[in-house]
């Protein structure tokens, strides 16, 4: 039953994408951008909407408090498609840096382009860098959040934590809070992985890192703040869903942390 219903989300998932991109298009190209941004946020809304009632998976917000008015970065755990999609309804602007392959995508390139999305080429150096600065800069200096994954790529649960350096080159450059983001959504909706689990799960927001600091201080205080609060939601969720398989490496994780506990 489980595997049906994941069958039916995932198929409802992407007809609820292409239905809304071909009927609202000539909408969102007429209308200004952050009129226009409304529609994917209503579309991210649409499924957990779905994700509730044909999976059972639910989820909470906390620390929405932590989001500085004014431009940050946002940077939040990589575990899942979900993770990519599902904070925009609470986010004013957001703004994100991305492959620059996934402009060349019909239609959907068009959408992120009109929101002013950031591409990059991952290959590039040099020069090609220095104009995605600039266009972080141009961005956030309209107060927009930008959203960057620490780690560079979706994790498993529990696996070892592998930050990337280029957060804290942002940090430096950009001059603006960074704000920590914990969650677990891959243990709902596992990458590389077509099933989708019930249970209730926690986004944890946490208070912005300062700008100021020396870019190496930065950089280990956001992995031990990032971290920190990880294993603390990897323990209350296994422990709030305790019929959910978990990944080997989210099993590894908890029997360190719960041997960690009983020292």
């Amino acid at each position: 039953m489980l595997r049906l219903r994941s069958i039916l989300f995932n198929t409802l998932f992407y007809i609820n994408l292409i239905v809304r991109m071909l009927i609202l298009t000539p909408i969102y190209f007429i209308v200004p951008r952050k009129v226009a941004f409304e529609i994917p946020k209503a579309w991210a809304r649409s499924n957990h909407w779905l994700m509730e009632k044909l999976v059972g998976t639910t989820f909470e917000i906390e620390g929405l408090e932590h989001i500085p008015e004014s431009g940050c970065i946002f940077a939040p755990k990589h575990q899942s498609f979900w993770d990519t999609y599902a904070l925009l309804p609470n986010l004013k602007d957001p703004v994100y840096i991305l492959k620059r392959e996934l402009m060349w995508i019909p239609l959907f390139g068009w959408y992120v382009a009109k929101q002013r999305m950031i591409p990059v080429n991952r290959a590039a150096r040099g020069k090609v860098m220095l104009k995605v600065m600039e266009r972080a800069k141009e961005e956030m200096a309209k107060g927009r959040e930008l959203i960057i994954y620490p780690e560079g790529t979706r994790r498993p649960p529990g696996a070892e934590p592998e930050y990337r350096y280029g957060i804290a080159r942002l940090y430096r450059d950009l001059k603006v809070p960074v704000v920590p983001v914990a969650m677990h959504p891959g243990l709902f909706w596992p990458r590389r992985s077509t099933m989708r689990y019930p249970g209730h799960f926690k986004v944890r927001i946490l208070p912005p890192i300062q700008p100021g600091l020396d870019p190496d201080v930065f950089f280990k205080q956001l992995i031990e703040v990032t971290e920190k609060a990880s294993d603390e939601l990897l323990l209350e969720t296994a422990r709030d869903n305790p019929d959910l398989p978990l990944p080997a490496t989210a099993q590894k994780r908890l029997a360190e942390l719960q041997g960690q506990t009983t020292d």
